[in-house]
């Protein structure tokens, strides 16, 4: 597996082969990560009213005996149109997944790994748009082949940020940011040779 390194026109100048700790990695530490990342993400807004949270339901909705019917002290009831719900949803669950460092790691190598086999990795030793222009981002992207691009820096600047904040197709991201999830969502990866050789020699 190889990454295509990119000059500073974009074009293609040669491969770099990825590290031998690159292969071989099971890809159920990347669903993993992403089982926890989309885990992690929830909204976590969803809220049901018990019987106590109902309002209404003072008076006893029909007398105790007499009325051929069961017995029933408050229309709060789960069993009543409009009552409480039993064991709904409330928003102080916990959806957190643990997943350790070393899958982490492994998921992300695993997701790079992929985008190298598809021909879909590129590495450039800057990847700035100096200009701000939006067009001059689309060209970046456009250089890849693919419908989008994770665009990695190792930090990123103003002009750059500006360039590509209105592409809906690219998306711009310094290196601590990178993660699996990222890398697996995106059809290509732009990486500066920095962020590369940093991913590189973590082994």
């Amino acid at each position: 597996m190889n990454a295509v390194v990119l000059n500073e026109k974009l074009e293609k100048s040669g491969d770099v082969a990825l590290p031998e700790s690159f292969a071989n990695i099971h890809p159920h530490n990347l669903y993993l990560y992403v089982k926890s990342y989309a885990a992690g993400v929830r909204a976590n807004t969803a809220s049901t009213k018990t019987r106590s949270e109902v309002s209404g339901g003072g008076k006893k909705p029909w007398q105790q005996k007499g009325g051929g019917r069961a017995r029933a002290g408050s229309t709060r009831s789960p069993i009543f149109v409009g009552g409480g719900v039993v064991f709904g949803p409330k928003p102080n669950r916990n959806y957190d997944q643990k997943v350790n460092k070393k899958q982490k790691k492994l998921a992300l190598k695993h997701a790079l790994a992929e985008k190298a086999a598809n021909g879909k990795l590129f590495i450039t030793d800057s990847c700035v748009v100096e200009s701000g222009k939006t067009k001059d981002a689309a060209a970046v992207v456009k250089a890849t082949g693919a419908k989008d691009a994770l665009i990695v820096k190792e930090l990123i600047d103003d002009k750059t940020y500006l360039a590509f904040r209105n592409l809906k197709n690219a998306y711009v991201v310094e290196a601590n940011e990178l993660n699996a999830y990222l890398a697996a969502a995106y059809t290509s990866i732009v990486m500066e040779k920095a962020v590369w050789e940093k991913l590189t020699n973590e082994g």
